[in-house]
C-alpha cells in the first residue's frame, strides 16, 4: 500500500498525470472535485463559508457562486479564510477516502490529486499550527510527486482552457498570474518532493515519465503494509 500526494501548479498538466496513473492501475482521487462536493448546500463547510462570507456568496439556485467566491478570496485578500474552512473538511474525506481504498485492497497504490499540498501545510504553520495533520503533509502521505511546467506554459493552458479570447485571454492570464502568486513555486516544490514529473508540453514524453513513475511506486508500495489514519 502506498498513500501518494500528486501537486503541481496551475495548468501543470497534473490531471493528465492523475489519468495517466489511473490507466495504469491507481486509485485516484482530485481534491478540488472532492471539495465542490463538500461545499454543496446542506453540509458544514457551505454552512461555515455562507456565515463567514455572506449570503453574496450564494447564486440564485441556492449554490455557492463560485466565481464571486473566487473573487472575495483572490481579489480579497481572504483566501487564508477560505481556505481553512475547506482545507481540514477536505484532507478528512481524502483520508477517509483511502482507508477505504485499502480495506478493499491493502495493494493498492492511492493518489490525491491536490494543487495545494505544500499550500496547506504553509498555509497551516502560518496559522501557528505545528501538530494538526494539515502542518505536515509527511503524515499524509507516503510519497509525493511534483509536476512542473515553465510558469508562461502554466499560464497559457489555463488561458486556453477557459475558451477566452481578445480582452478575455488577457483578463484570464491576469488570473492565471494572481493565483500563481499564491502557490508555492516550483523550485521549493521539487526540492521538498520525492518525484518530479517535467511537463513542458510534449505528452509522450510525459507519458514515458508517469510509466516509469508507476513502475517505482509499486515497487515501493511492496515495502509498506501498514498505514496508520
Amino acid at each position: 500500500m502506498l498513500r501518494v500526494g500528486l501537486t503541481g501548479g496551475l495548468g501543470s498538466g497534473k490531471s493528465t498525470v492523475a489519468g495517466y496513473l489511473r490507466e495504469l492501475g491507481a486509485e485516484v482521487i482530485e481534491a478540488d472535485a472532492l471539495g465542490r462536493a463538500l461545499m454543496e448546500p446542506g453540509l458544514p463547510v457551505y454552512a461555515e463559508i455562507v456565515r463567514v462570507f455572506g449570503r453574496e456568496v450564494v447564486g440564485t439556485d441556492g449554490r455557492l457562486n463560485r466565481a464571486r467566491l473566487a473573487d472575495l478570496a483572490f481579489k480579497g485578500s481572504r483566501l487564508q479564510e477560505l481556505n481553512a474552512i475547506v482545507h481540514p473538511a477536505t484532507i478528512a474525506a481524502q483520508q477517509s477516502w483511502m482507508a477505504e481504498v485499502f480495506k478493499r485492497d491493502p495493494a493498492a497504490i492511492a493518489v490525491v490529486e491536490s494543487a495545494l499540498i505544500f499550500e496547506v501545510e504553509r498555509d497551516a504553520r502560518a496559522r501557528g499550527e505545528t501538530e494538526s495533520v494539515l502542518a505536515d503533509w509527511r503524515r499524509r502521505f507516503d510519497r509525493v510527486v511534483v509536476v512542473t511546467a515553465p510558469d508562461q506554459v502554466k499560464i497559457d493552458r489555463y488561458a486556453t482552457r477557459t475558451g477566452a479570447n481578445g480582452p478575455g485571454r488577457e483578463a484570464a492570464e491576469a488570473d492565471a498570474r494572481a493565483r500563481l502568486a499564491h502557490q508555492v513555486p516550483d523550485p521549493k516544490k521539487a526540492a521538498q518532493a520525492d518525484y518530479v514529473i517535467e511537463n513542458a508540453g510534449d505528452l509522450a514524453a510525459l507519458h514515458a515519465q508517469v510509466e516509469d513513475l508507476w513502475l517505482r511506486l509499486k515497487a515501493e508500495s511492496n515495502k509498506i503494509t501498514e498505514v496508520e489514519f
